[in-house]
């Protein structure tokens, strides 16, 4: 198989050369998946077991087995290892360290044979090869773990496994739907990767990706087959951004109805990089209310905001989610909800009232650098491997204005990271 003979890379004629070619294979491993240059310390180990399963060296590959585990069982190899500043001091990783975050943070996995040989040499770190570095690996097919690996954390496209709508209600929704769902947003999010676009075209592109399945759930026809293509949209369809699709709809309502609230706490905390605080101590949910369950969400919302300790939040929180209601739970458009046309009004704190999923869709374009930098926020995050402090603020935003002069476009985005202080520095 492949990963036997990438593994061993040589084999012993005799018993006599068994630890030659042992300590030879290991150096070759240990250095890929330590992730740096190997010292006579860090052989020891799989040395000691290739020793105690090699029966002197007769039995070569039970040996080689035996310290392949204990080296993909090491913390060297499970976690990203770097040596501590000195207190209170800030300083620059080292060139191995910056391979490994460079690489983990693009690819989701260890540095390559270039990555990891420019690191050795010290020249990794010069700010040109840097850049040469971050544009190829962005071009490289393992990059598309960004799509599977980031957005799936930022969107909350893993929640979709655990969303159940009520069957009674939504009777077609499956698996094959959910995973459709996500694979939409991946592709939307890949696309943008792929054709180096501006961020801000997550928010409203001309195509989207379908199969048959969930082109039938948007009522959109023509499309046939399990496989996705991409599709060019009619505004009568009103698909297309990521406030649009039906993965991030499903995953912000409950399993009956819509959420205004979840979803503008989503798109706050997502999109624009407004939390919400949580809800004073003694308030309860809408369903412990005495609302009359008859009333359409808009009227049990109104309400609910009767309540000055709710209105605090939900003042906020409520137009922004309710500029969507023309969704359903399970993302399909609807022109009524009990018989009564469906209102999206809505609105957002500077930028005023606005009307339908169109209306919050430019109510966001029209601050760009507020979608920016939160997204620089979740992937310099995602990068570092920790939340944000207030003392990188400054980088947050310096990364915000460089990548503006370049329309934000996502590789603009990644390189001004890739060479931010946080990026760069530990602590």
């Amino acid at each position: 198989s492949e990963s036997r003979r990438r593994v061993l890379t040589v084999t012993p004629k005799t018993p006599d050369q068994a630890l030659s070619c042992a300590t030879q294979i290991f150096q070759s491993l240990l250095r890929r998946a330590y992730r740096r240059s190997i010292s006579d310390d860090d052989l020891a180990m799989p040395l000691r077991l290739f020793h105690e399963a090699s029966a002197g060296g007769r039995d070569f590959e039970a040996g080689i087995e035996r310290g392949l585990a204990g080296i993909l069982a090491s913390p060297q190899f499970l976690f990203r290892v770097e040596q501590q500043a000195e207190a209170a001091q800030v300083t620059a990783i080292s060139d191995t360290e910056l391979a490994s975050r460079l690489s983990f943070f693009l690819w989701s996995s260890l540095p390559d044979e270039e990555l990891l040989s420019l690191a050795e040499v010290g020249r990794l770190s010069d700010t040109t090869e840097l850049a040469r570095q971050t544009s190829r690996m962005l071009a490289d097919v393992r990059a598309n773990s960004l799509a599977e690996n980031f957005a799936d954390q930022w969107l909350y496209l893993r929640n979709l496994q655990t969303v159940a709508p009520d069957a009674r209600l939504f009777p077609d929704v499956d698996q094959n739907l959910k995973d459709a769902f996500r694979r939409e947003t991946e592709l939307l999010f890949l696309d943008v990767l792929r054709e180096d676009r501006s961020v801000l075209s997550l928010l409203t592109p001309s195509t989207t990706w379908l199969n048959e399945r969930l082109a039938r759930h948007y009522g959109i026809p023509h499309v046939l087959g399990s496989h996705f293509r991409r599709v060019e949209l009619h505004p009568s369809w009103q698909r297309g951004g990521l406030l649009r699709q039906g993965s991030v709809l499903m995953a912000t309502s409950y399993a009956t109805r819509t959420s205004p609230v979840i979803r503008g706490k989503w798109v706050l905390e997502n999109l624009l990089g407004a939390p919400t605080p949580p809800p004073p101590p003694g308030v309860s949910d809408l369903e412990d209310n005495t609302v009359a369950a008859g009333l359409s969400i808009r009227e049990r919302l109104a309400a609910h905001r009767r309540n000055a300790a709710c209105a605090i939040c939900h003042d906020r929180l409520d137009p922004v989610g309710l500029a969507l209601e023309q969704y359903d739970a399970v993302g399909r458009w609807r022109d009524q909800e009990f018989e009564k046309p469906v209102l999206a009004d809505g609105g957002l704190a500077g930028v005023g009232p606005f009307s339908g999923v169109n209306g919050l869709e430019k109510a966001l374009l029209a601050r760009p650098e507020l979608f920016a930098r939160t997204l620089t926020e979740k992937l310099l995050t995602y990068g570092l491997g920790r939340g944000l402090e207030p003392e990188d603020g400054a980088a947050v935003r310096q990364i915000v204005r460089q990548s503006a002069a370049d329309d934000y476009r996502f590789s603009a985005l990644v390189r001004a990271i890739v060479r931010s202080v946080p990026f760069g520095r530990k602590e």
